[in-house]
């Protein structure tokens, strides 16, 4: 399919009324609620994320991102039941929002520009105004940042928002081989003997991987994967 292609929809059709048979005859899929789907909507998030770092083959992404898109239908089907909100209204309201925030690409009317000339600069400055506008009640450039993500995910996000707000955002300390952790009290070369410490060690290792472009909670997830791939090698015999 070529980029801008418009797919039929048929398939997404049949699953929204697969589903909602499912709800109605049967007993599992009856009793879910949106706490009971929270755990499954984050594993399937990160079976997502794991298949696209391990360099999974497309039908494995293909069955990952069906089992992401189920969550989406599950949740909306819920809030159809009671009367809230339908999967139609969450698309209508990601297109209307896809459109808003877009003001290079879309007019108000979402019908297309004649030319294209943003730069990636100006697409973030606009993006970011258009989200601020559309949540006023959000103060602070910290405001939205979900508490429960990963500590070092959420300490990437926090510094970048702290960059993109223009807010004074202390850089990691340094020594000349680049250890981030130099110069707070109390680390030395042994490393870290507090759990204080070693928290201001972490975010200096992520403050560090943020200012050089490298993502320290995708970092971590390989190098997990390799730690586990290694000693589940077979042991060579002696």
């Amino acid at each position: 399919m070529a980029k801008g292609e418009v797919p039929s929809g048929q398939g997404l059709w049949e699953l929204l009324g697969v589903i909602a048979a499912l709800r109605e005859h049967c007993p599992w899929t009856g009793a879910l609620t949106h706490g009971s789907l929270v755990e499954y909507l984050l594993e399937e998030a990160y079976e997502v994320a794991e298949t696209i770092e391990a360099g999974g083959q497309d039908a494995e992404l293909k069955n990952e991102l069906g089992d992401v898109l189920l969550q989406v239908v599950l949740h909306s089907r819920l809030a159809e039941e009671r009367n809230s909100f339908t999967f139609d209204d969450v698309a209508r309201g990601l297109t209307d929002k896809m459109i808003r925030r877009n003001p290079h690409v879309f007019r108000h009317d979402g019908t297309l520009h004649e030319t294209f000339p943003a730069t990636v600069e100006e697409i973030v400055l606009t993006w970011d105004a258009v989200k601020k506008a559309e949540r006023p009640d959000r103060s602070h450039a910290f405001d939205g940042v979900p508490a429960d993500l990963p500590a070092l995910a959420r300490a990437q996000k926090l510094l970048d928002r702290a960059e993109r707000a223009g807010l004074p955002a202390a850089p990691p300390r340094a020594d000349r081989g680049g250890n981030p952790a130099a110069g707070h009290a109390g680390t030395d070369a042994r490393g870290p003997a507090t759990e204080d410490e070693l928290g201001e060690f972490l975010f200096g290792v992520v403050a560090s991987a943020q200012a050089k472009g490298l993502d320290a909670e995708r970092a971590l997830r390989g190098a997990v994967r390799r730690f586990q791939a290694r000693q589940s090698r077979p042991s060579s015999a002696s």
